[in-house]
């Protein structure tokens, strides 16, 4: 069983930074993919960012690329998403997912189906 635990979501101004991380335990963590994903209110799940194994690739969502970057430490069984000159529209509740499908070259998963293991969320809010 994979267990992930975000941490570092709170309220901040527009223009602001937030580093979130992402503790994983239970699993080979450095062996699979990671990812992370938005959720305002209402039932869309967005896809943020994600990063390789290896942390060799990575892709962003249109909306944050410049903006936030997404990077992991396999020693420390962790992935964060460092986020920059943020707005108000960031505001959402942030999860990180792991995907435990083996890919070979550099496809990324951006769709919330292709991650199996899902953290419990943590709160971001971008004050106008």
């Amino acid at each position: 069983q994979v267990q992930l635990v975000e941490s570092g979501g709170a309220l901040v101004q527009a223009g602001g930074s937030l580093r979130l991380s992402c503790a994983a335990s239970g699993r080979t963590f450095s062996s699979y993919p990671m990812g992370w994903f938005r959720q305002a209110p209402g039932p869309e799940r967005d896809f943020v960012a994600a990063i390789s194994w290896s942390g060799g690739y990575t892709v962003y969502a249109d909306s944050v690329k410049g903006r936030f970057t997404i990077s992991r430490d396999n020693a420390k069984n962790t992935v964060y998403l460092q986020m920059n000159s943020l707005k108000p529209e960031d505001t959402a509740v942030y999860y990180c997912a792991q995907d435990t499908t083996y890919y070979s070259g550099s496809y990324l998963g951006s769709e919330s189906y292709e991650y199996d293991y899902w953290g419990q969320g943590t709160q971001v809010t971008v004050s106008s």
